[in-house]
């Protein structure tokens, strides 16, 4: 039975609903994230926005009040759905290395035995706005990692524009969800401070209808001072999150270079603007997932690279030097006997001429498919029954010398 990609998915991340939701492999903190985002709203709602409704119970500032403190809080728990729930940018990983960067190398053995080996390049150059930028080979996922992706080692996947593993939110943050996990901790800051300033406001509530202290009015709605701390509290977190945030988005960082580059003084070469690299994160359109993770998994055939597994050694080397030597020579005698025979012919038919005669032979297959040389024969007026004619013939590049055996063909003729 053929399974799911998310069946199948060697990353450490948790799926739910059949592959509709993609989850950290630390998704046990998003309980507890939810635990401290709704147990402050639900103390405010009851202890708070309720009394203060009733002081203002003539008009509907009341009402607002709890309406506002709702809305932020479906507003902060959609914004964290999105952020953890969802792909946030992993790069699909390859099931064998790119066979367009392999290199091939040799090991040489003590026995003098020499033995392929294939490797990758660690590195390689990418233009990026036109400025060279360096990218990393992965082991792990058989890539070459896209400009500004990083392995987490946490989700065991590469993320695009990988920012940092969040493990409040139980994901990585990249890509797809950056955006998603900049307003949820801006949002949140804003809910700290809006429950911070209702809770203030219902002490001074206090103290203004009673005509007491301040001390008074905190012994009265002892929930109130204690929202205010957990608020002051959270706010130094969430707040401070969202400032440095601010500052990342401005210079068009991610928390990863800003922490990993800060002392090498590199150019930031995605810098283009305090304006442009704001557009760029909120106003840019959203790149889609590159993984389909409730298709059906394609089953591809193995792939391997052939390489003989030893090459000869020098002795074995030299050895087959002197058989291709060897054969080179039996083919030129070959060759040789072949020429000697058809001049014999000529001679035989047209010896009774005491002219100058000349035999051409041109375009002669010799036992290959290379084109045997024009072989020129010149007989001579003079005693063939005592004396023959030494002549040199050049065939394939080389000088053969005839034989004195004419003589003996003229007598016998």
């Amino acid at each position: 039975m053929a399974r799911r990609v998310y069946e199948a998915w060697k990353g450490s991340n948790k799926f739910l609903f059949g592959g509709r939701l993609i989850l950290g492999p630390d998704a046990w903190s998003l309980p507890f994230t939810l635990l401290l985002i709704i147990t402050p709203v639900s103390l405010f709602s009851v202890f708070v926005a309720t009394n203060l409704r009733h002081e203002f119970l003539p008009s509907n500032a009341g009402n607002a009040i709890l309406v506002v403190a709702i809305l932020f809080t479906l507003l902060v728990l959609i914004l964290l759905f999105l952020t953890s729930a969802r792909d946030p940018g992993i790069v699909p990983r390859n099931s064998h290395p790119p066979e367009e960067e392999l290199c091939y190398d040799t090991t040489v053995s003590s026995d003098g035995r020499q033995t392929p080996t294939v490797q990758i390049p660690r590195t390689k150059e990418v233009i990026v706005y036109g400025v060279s930028v360096r990218v990393k080979y992965c082991d792990t996922c058989m890539l070459y990692r896209p400009p500004r992706c990083s392995h987490c080692s946490i989700c065991n996947n590469c993320v695009e524009r990988f920012d940092h593993h969040c493990p409040w939110v139980g994901q990585c943050i990249g890509v797809r969800n950056y955006r998603f996990f900049f307003m949820f901790v801006a949002s949140a800051s804003l809910l700290c401070i809006y429950v911070f300033s209702m809770s203030a406001l219902y002490i001074k509530v206090l103290m203004d209808n009673h005509q007491g202290t301040v001390w008074r009015a905190m012994r009265e709605s002892p929930w109130s001072v204690m929202l205010m701390i957990y608020c002051f509290i959270s706010l130094w977190f969430v707040g401070g999150l969202t400032g440095f945030h601010l500052y990342l988005i401005s210079t068009n960082q991610t928390t990863y270079e800003n922490f990993r580059y800060r002392s090498d003084n590199r150019i930031n070469v995605y810098n283009r603007g305090c304006s442009n690299n704001f557009l760029e994160i909120f106003c840019s359109k959203g790149k889609p997932s590159r993984n389909n993770f409730r298709a059906f998994v394609k089953e591809e055939p193995p792939r391997s690279v052939t390489l003989p597994t030893t090459w000869e050694g020098p002795e074995e080397a030299e050895e087959e030097n002197r058989e291709e030597r060897r054969q080179k020579v039996e083919d030129d005698l070959d060759i040789d006997e072949d020429i000697m025979k058809l001049q014999q012919r000529s001679n035989a038919e047209e010896g009774s001429n005491p002219v100058d005669h000349k035999v051409d032979i041109d375009q002669m297959r010799v036992g290959s498919n290379e084109r045997a040389p024009t072989i020129r024969s010149e007989a001579r007026h003079g005693n063939w029954g005592t004396r023959g004619n030494a002549q040199e013939d050049v065939i394939a590049g080389s000088s053969v010398r005839e034989s004195r055996s004419y003589a003996a063909a003229e007598e016998g003729r």
